[in-house]
C-alpha cells in the first residue's frame, strides 16, 4: 500500500470527515456518515480511488 494522499489533501479529508460525522451525530441526515470515508483515507494517507485513476498528491 503506497501512500498517495498528502499535505493539504490529507488535512481537508480529515476536517470534512469530522464535520460530516459531527453533523450526523447532531441529527443530520443518515448519508452524512459517509464522512467516515474521507476521515479514514486521511488518517491512513491512502485512497483506493486515487490508485485506480493514477493520482498521487504526496510530494515526491
Amino acid at each position: 500500500m503506497k501512500l498517495n494522499v498528502g499535505g493539504i489533501d490529507r488535512i481537508l479529508r480529515i476536517v470534512v470527515g469530522l464535520a460530516l460525522i459531527a453533523w450526523a451525530i447532531l441529527g443530520g441526515p443518515v448519508w452524512a456518515w459517509i464522512g467516515v470515508v474521507p476521515l479514514v483515507t486521511g488518517f491512513f494517507r491512502f485512497c483506493p480511488l486515487y490508485s485506480i485513476i493514477g493520482l498521487n498528491t504526496c510530494p515526491k
